[in-house]
Order: structure tokens, then sequence, then C-alpha cells
């Protein structure tokens, strides 16, 4: 079967167990190397194809990911939409550590980062409409997944992403909650936008792993990071579980 549905799995979700695995992809692109290999098996009676957004080891920081052979593989796969897992920050107040969170809108202050498929050899400009970065119908599956297993999620939020790999100030939290934002990663960007340029349907399910810097006393730790990241991991699965075989083929 063609994989038509794809999980890339963020920190914390490099492997998913509970994926039936048929075999293991490698592929090149035009643009390099993916992070990893593709994982092709069945979620529910559907075939899904897995993709270690940080590489099989999480090796690859933030900046550091080619996600343009990312999403290009897929995207040669078969694959028409997209289930992005990613690590966060909570700044709303109800953005607490363990929560789940489905945004709507992002914010984008990276930089350097190659962010577009069109960008050579153009018989003309391109651009996309973002003015809804994320699918609305595969964000309303996750939501309802959400509800029918009682999980704790936040249906509408604006991610930052940021360029990472450093966390970031307590004053730079500040300015993302003025301009409006609830949650920061590093990955959510360019991301979305290639996936939009593919014609992909994608959504995020963000898991907020710590509050953002400044929220609370004290310094933020990788080990907080992972301790959170591993209470919520069984949550996530539970979700991709119920939410992968209502994604029917485009």
């Amino acid at each position: 079967m063609t994989p038509t549905v794809a999980i890339i799995g963020g920190t914390g979700l490099t492997t998913l167990d509970t994926l039936r695995t048929a075999h293991r992809e490698t592929l090149s692109t035009p643009y390099g190397e993916p992070s990893s290999p593709a994982i092709h098996g069945e979620l529910g009676g559907r075939a899904v194809v897995f993709l270690a957004r940080h590489g099989q080891h999480h090796t690859l920081p933030p900046h550091k990911i080619n996600y343009r052979a990312n999403l290009w593989a897929l995207h040669r796969l078969g694959v028409e939409q997209v289930v992005a897992v990613a690590a966060v920050g909570g700044i709303r107040a109800d953005m607490a550590p363990g929560v789940l969170a489905f945004p709507d809108q992002i914010v984008d202050y990276t930089w350097g980062r190659h962010c577009t498929f069109f960008e050579d050899n153009l018989s003309h400009v391109t651009h996309i409409d973002f003015t809804e970065p994320y699918c609305l119908e595969l964000r309303e599956r996750l939501i309802q997944a959400a509800r029918e297993l009682g999980l704790e999620a936040r249906e509408s939020c604006t991610y930052a992403a940021m360029p990472g790999p450093r966390l970031e100030t307590a004053a730079e939290i500040r300015r993302l909650e003025r301009d409006g934002c609830d949650i920061v990663g590093m990955t959510g960007m360019p991301e979305a936008a290639l996936a939009r340029e593919l014609g992909m349907r994608y959504a995020a399910c963000a898991v907020v792993a710590n509050w953002a810097a400044g929220k609370v006393a004290g310094t933020i730790s990788m080990a907080e990071i992972e301790s959170n990241l591993a209470g919520s991991m069984d949550k996530v699965k539970a979700l991709l579980a119920q939410v992968i075989p209502t994604l029917v083929p485009l």
C-alpha cells in the first residue's frame, strides 16, 4: 500500500513502537539526505511512514535539519497528509508541561534556513497562500481524537518558531507573548510552509515539555524536559493510534 499519511517525530518521539514496521527505506533527494530513513509500517490498519526529524539518535539540532529533503522525500513516497509531533515551551498560562496543543497559527522568527522549493530555475515567481498555515480538516481530526480520548489539549494557539538550538531568554519570551504567541518551538518552520508548497495537508501536535524562560523561577534543564516528554509520549501515541485510521486518502 502507498503510505498516504506520514508522522514526523520530534524530540521525545524518535521511534514509534506502536507502528507495525514493514521495512525501512533510505532515500536521496535533490536537496540532500533526509534526517532519517523512512520507516514504512501500519497503524490502525493504515499504511503509514514515520520519519525522525532530529535523526534516529536525536543528533540533528533544529537549525541543521534538512527540512526540504524531509518533505520532498515524503512527497515522493506518495504522502498526502502529515502529522508533525514537536516539543514546545509553554508561554500562555494554561500551557503547562504535559499539555497537548494543536496550533492554528505560527510566527516565524527563524533565519538562515532553506525555506522554499521555489528559488532556482523558475519559469515564474511562486507565492503560496499561508493565511491558515495548518490544514483545518487535519487539525479538526486531531482535536476530535483528543476529545474522544479525554486528553487535556489546547485546541487553538499560536506557535512561535525560534532559531535554536539554545533556549530563549526571558526577555525574548516576553516579546513573543506581546506578539501573541502561546507556545515556542524550534522546528515548526519552514516545515509547515514546505508542506504547503508541495500540496500536502499538514498539522502539528505540540507537546508542552517545559515552561518557557521566565515563566517560573529557576533555570530550564534538559532533564526536566526529557522527564516531561517521557510522561507525555504515551498520550501522543494514543492520539496517533486514534486519528490515523480516520485519515482517508485524498
